[in-house]
């Protein structure tokens, strides 16, 4: 169960950052503290009442805050087999859950600057969708670290996810794995399902990128977990870019990619699906001319929706009809 003095604290942050109004940050990184009157700064500033945006914010965090208290939510720490330290992941087990009875999982990948908590308690579109989601279909959902806050699904956090895989299947007889996350999550959903195509049964990508090598920003975090710079690691950046490994790609693969995303530019995310497109049929592209660095819950929805129906077809396949057709 979510300790009290945690949902206390997100529904408090969540009706601070109603002070920015329509200029919330719309990106994947973690909200930054407000200072002290910023919501009296607000008002007087904008000209107009945050109370409504408060109050309507204020009935979705105790909204969430009353499901989550309703969910059994495990916050595991483990040994890295990689380097010896303490790592940690989430688990929301869905309703019914059963020791020895088995079930699928929704690994999700929290943004550049968050953590595992991201997925569990931010109400954003992606997120929510994510929940709601692996709660309706009795998934297992699972968010990890993976070397938070700057992972960029370097060796470590590759190898963390692997062994968080491994467990699940091991404690919890998990028997599919749908990989999900959105911006730097997008981007390590999309290079693990690359590297380790056999661990992973479908994909969902919020706004990430396939192609480390010309992606130019966050430059110093992803040296720091690949090792090096584009320079010194050039086969490093190449492997964990999903866009050179499309025959990997057999599973559900669905994208959301935004046409005026300057944070995370969609062109290759787009190659990279069109390229699928030719030769897998369970693709699906949703983008949005518009669109910048975020996904609508609808789109997020719709695009967890069919990878996860596809996968949990696979995993229970219908009968066939009897001679003569049905009846």
């Amino acid at each position: 169960m979510v300790d009290r003095v945690l949902q206390t604290r997100w529904v408090l942050s969540l009706i601070g950052a109603s002070a920015f109004g329509d200029h919330a940050p719309p990106c994947w990184m973690k909200r930054p503290r407000l200072p002290k009157g910023a919501i009296m700064n607000a008002e007087l500033h904008t000209g107009r009442s945050t109370q409504p945006r408060r109050a309507a914010l204020l009935c979705l965090a105790l909204a969430n805050v009353t499901a989550l208290a309703a969910q059994r939510i495990e916050d595991v720490s483990f040994k890295a087999n990689c380097d010896g330290t303490e790592q940690k992941y989430v688990i929301v087990y869905p309703d019914g859950f059963a020791a020895g009875k088995s079930c699928a999982a929704l690994i999700v990948l929290h943004g550049h600057g968050s953590d595992r908590w991201q997925f569990v308690k931010d109400a954003r579109g992606e997120c929510r969708a994510a929940r709601e989601v692996a709660a309706a279909r009795g998934l297992m959902l699972v968010s990890p670290d993976y070397r938070a806050k700057t992972s960029w699904m370097g060796p470590k956090a590759e190898a963390d996810v692997a062994q968080i895989i491994g467990e699940l299947k091991r404690r919890h007889r998990v028997t599919k794995i749908i990989l999900c996350g959105g911006s730097m999550g997008g981007t390590g959903a999309l290079t693990f399902a690359a590297m380790h195509p056999d661990l992973v049964d479908g994909v969902v990508a919020f706004n990430g990128t396939a192609n480390l090598v010309e992606f130019p920003d966050f430059a110093d975090a992803i040296a720091a977990s690949f090792g090096g710079t584009k320079d010194q690691k050039p086969d490093e950046y190449r492997r964990r870019s999903a866009e050179f490994w499309p025959e990997r790609f057999t599973m559900p693969v669905a994208a959301t990619t935004g046409g005026k995303d300057r944070s995370v530019p969609p062109d290759s995310v787009r190659r990279l699906l069109d390229a699928l497109k030719t030769t897998n049929p369970n693709v699906l592209l949703i983008h949005r001319p518009d669109g910048g660095h975020n996904t609508t819950w609808e789109d997020s929805k719709a695009a967890l929706e069919f990878v996860v129906s596809k996968v949990l077809e696979r995993e229970h396949p219908r009968q066939a009809a009897p001679r003569g057709g049905f009846r």
